[in-house]
């Protein structure tokens, strides 16, 4: 609590280790909860202010330093990730984040390094922040849909107005200054009709090397809102199961044939990891298990994921009870073992398991073809594109573990596929004709008009 004097005094003490505490986890810190400057007709996360009624939304320097100590504390490793979001975190302003700056300095262990990452709208960024960026090494996502005509149908401001050209402007100052940054797309029903475009415009025209491709799942409650993980339909923003598989699989096509070790894309990276073997994709819902990627609200809040900021999945409050007990809690690590523990046969029995694990928990409402519970909505998309993948991905697995570059697989498909007709089988071992494998010609790009913009309070889902 703060005392009459202003100073902050230290907040539960850290316990004696849980065996069962994790050495290291990833926390996405919320300052400003669920307010931002935009109003994204597709956002999860803007309806969450309901669950703090009257509350300013913005974390105060008491919590902000349990925060920072407590995270510090919680950590064996050496190396911490310090990951801010929204809402829209530059809301709290520059001053906020020189505090923490301060802050990490009091309660570093000698040794210790840290990895400062912030999600951003970019919108509100100018010189000054970019500046702050590059002096404290940040790395920063930027939410970007893809070209104007595709961003802006569902981002936009709280007039509803398009935001492309904010965006864009603030992402030059992070280029400006030197800023590491990357790109996060969601993937909607509208731009997920035309992937080539999405890509080559974040490759050639962004000038982004590290892409991140997020689907748009909203799951419609019994009220017709999107506030919780519940419901069996989905939102007519929502991407479709086979659009998505085709998206990922058109946008690889390209990539591995003459993007690889120059351009990164997420999943593509998480999947090698998955042929590989790894223990660790890169990326949780590509994992066996998950529960080590929590989200700490404005006020202390600690959620089981950030998917997952509601009350069921409420683990408590870092000013009553420290950090590594809640993420350490019974409650934490039967919520990752249930990723793994929970998945229907139809899963367990798949060919792609290795690389899928039921994707994220948060998307599996579906029922299998025997009409078990708990199957991915997205699962027949996610099936096309591992597929579509396998050959690829087994001829970079196996560069890797004879210690060569995976580049080298561009040269190995260009040789593979020359001269092989559009009846031929697919050199891959598929099974299928060329023309219908990975001879398949470029789809057309999306021939339905794009719907005028919308906003969070204007769209209707259906």
């Amino acid at each position: 609590m703060a005392s009459s004097t202003g100073t902050v005094t230290s907040g539960p003490a850290a316990p004696p280790r849980s065996p069962q505490a994790p050495p290291a986890f990833h926390l996405l810190a919320k300052p400003t909860g669920a307010i931002c400057n935009l109003d994204c007709a597709y956002c999860f996360f803007l309806d969450k202010e309901v669950f703090y009624p009257g509350s300013k939304f913005r974390m105060g320097e008491q919590v902000l330093e349990q925060y920072i100590r407590q995270l510090i504390e919680s950590h064996q490793t050496d190396s911490v990730n310090i990951a801010w979001q929204g809402g829209e975190p530059t809301l709290m302003g520059l001053d906020f984040y020189r505090r923490t700056m301060d802050l990490v300095e009091k309660y570093r262990r000698p040794g210790m390094t840290f990895l400062h990452t912030m999600q951003t709208n970019g919108t509100l960024l100018d010189d000054e922040w970019a500046a702050f960026f590059a002096e404290h090494n940040f790395l920063l996502g930027i939410s970007i849909d893809g070209p104007r005509p595709l961003h802006d149908v569902y981002r936009v401001d709280k007039g509803g107005k398009p935001t492309f050209d904010k965006v864009m402007r603030g992402l030059r100052l992070l280029q400006k200054h030197g800023v590491d940054y990357n790109v996060l797309t969601t993937v909607n029903r509208v731009n997920g009709d035309y992937p080539l475009e999405v890509y080559r415009f974040l490759r050639d025209e962004v000038g982004t090397t590290w892409m991140q491709f997020i689907p748009v799942v909203e799951r419609i409650n019994s009220d017709g809102l999107t506030i919780y993980q519940e419901g069996t339909t989905v939102s007519d923003r929502s991407v479709q199961p086979e659009q998505f598989g085709r998206f990922l699989s058109t946008i690889f096509d390209e990539w591995v044939r003459r993007d690889v070790g120059t351009i990164y894309v997420q999943t593509f990276e998480a999947a090698l990891s998955n042929w590989l073997g790894l223990a660790n994709s890169g990326m949780c819902v590509f994992n066996t298990t998950c529960g080590t990627g929590l989200a700490i609200e404005h006020n202390g809040d600690l959620y089981s994921c950030d998917h997952f900021v509601e009350p069921d999945y409420l683990l408590g409050n870092i000013q009553d009870t420290h950090m590594i007990e809640l993420v350490a809690s019974p409650q934490q690590i039967q919520f990752g073992l249930d990723k793994r523990d929970t998945l229907p046969r139809f899963c367990r029995e798949c060919d792609v398991r290795f690389a899928c694990h039921g994707e994220c928990p948060k998307n599996r409402f579906t029922l299998t073809p025997a009409g078990e519970p708990g199957l991915n909505y997205l699962c027949a998309g996610f099936k096309d594109f591992f597929h579509h993948i396998d050959f690829p991905m087994k001829l970079m697995a196996g560069l890797i573990r004879r210690q060569r570059e995976a580049r080298e697989v561009m040269q190995i498909l260009e040789r593979a596929f020359t001269g092989v007709e559009r009846n031929d089988p697919c050199p891959c071992g598929s099974g299928r004709k060329f023309k219908q494998c990975h001879g398949r010609p470029l789809p057309a790009s999306g021939s339905k008009p794009l719907p005028a913009s919308q906003s969070r309070s204007g769209a209707a889902a259906g």
